[in-house]
């Protein structure tokens, strides 16, 4: 098969390695180059993954590269298409997603730098906390057309509500269809009007009560998570989210996904980062869908564009 393209993962973690191995054994791309500023770890992980090609049967090289602050090492990022940004401090019990603002602003500034001085056409893929406002902050840092830097939220969000339900129910999550819009955190906006098990609207099989419940584990999926690590953060879900975004854009497939997208009039909001459904292709978001939605979930994701308009302007100086 044709392999093609160049993808960089930033932040050698759990959930830039898992991530990374995903993209390898898409088997789609050309390379894909795993980074971090702890020396030779990027480096120990990339070899570790080549050798298990023959195993698992996929030829993408994967390259590993130290990076420092002061942006050496970032050569061999170079000419990417996609850039996942994993870098910063995971949260830990008791945390909010919030409470890493300061911290990982300047580390994602820092990365959103070197990668557009490297990879001035690379389409952006932030992850990093607080998602909203570290995608915003990397569009500014990088400078980019706010096409081709995104967030990775709603798809783990959605994905996270689809396995609730499915585990409510006792259903294949295949059968399930869910949608998650809004910010990546208190204000999400789970979306019950789009809910449905094998077509059938998910009103019909829960009561409200039911549904408030599933929506506010989802809202808190993160923190459950975290809650029973100690330490660290999720990454199998949230690494599978990232991977399949960087796929659609390699692969220009115009997929339609929920992601932080530049929103700028749809719904009557604009001038913010948020989470919505876009089309994605290799030149990033391709547009914003604005599907169907009940006046008070329009209204909630006017309340969550708002919640989050004033951190994401507040970035600018961090």
């Amino acid at each position: 098969m044709a392999r093609k393209g160049k993808v960089t993962v930033v932040g050698a973690g759990f959930y830039g390695s898992t991530t990374a191995l995903r993209l390898a054994e898409y088997d789609i791309f050309e390379t894909v180059v795993l980074t971090d500023i702890v020396e030779g770890k990027p480096e120990g992980l990339a070899l570790d993954m080549n050798q298990s090609r023959s195993i698992e049967g996929f030829e993408t090289k994967v390259i590993g590269a130290t990076t420092t602050p002061d942006g050496a090492g970032y050569e061999a990022t170079a000419n990417s298409d996609v850039v996942v940004i994993t870098a910063g401090l995971p949260r830990k019990p008791g945390m909010s997603r919030m409470d890493l603002i300061g911290v990982n602003a300047g580390i994602v500034r820092g990365v959103a730098e070197n990668i557009a001085k490297h990879s001035p056409k690379a389409v952006i893929i932030v992850v990093s906390n607080p998602l909203d406002e570290m995608t915003a902050l990397t569009q500014i840092a990088s400078n980019f057309p706010h096409n081709q830097v995104m967030g990775q939220a709603g798809m783990l969000d959605t994905a996270r509500f689809t396995n609730f339900v499915a585990e409510k129910l006792g259903v294949l999550t295949s059968s399930v269809k869910t949608l998650t819009l809004g910010s990546h955190g208190d204000t999400m906006v789970p979306v019950p009007s789009r809910c449905t098990v094998d077509g059938k609207p998910l009103s019909d099989l829960l009561s409200q009560t039911e549904i408030d419940e599933l929506v506010d584990r989802t809202r808190n999926g993160g923190a459950e998570v975290v809650a029973l690590l100690k330490t660290g953060s999720a990454y199998y879900a949230p690494s599978a989210a990232a991977a399949r975004m960087a796929k659609a854009v390699i692969e220009d497939s115009g997929e339609v996904m929920p992601v932080c997208a530049w929103v700028d009039g749809q719904y009557g909001i604009s001038g913010v980062y948020l989470g919505v459904e876009a089309e994605i292709g290799k030149t990033g978001i391709r547009k914003v869908v604005e599907s169907a939605l009940t006046p008070s979930e329009v209204e909630a994701l006017k309340v969550a564009a708002e919640a989050v308009r004033a951190k994401q302007a507040d970035v600018k100086e961090l």
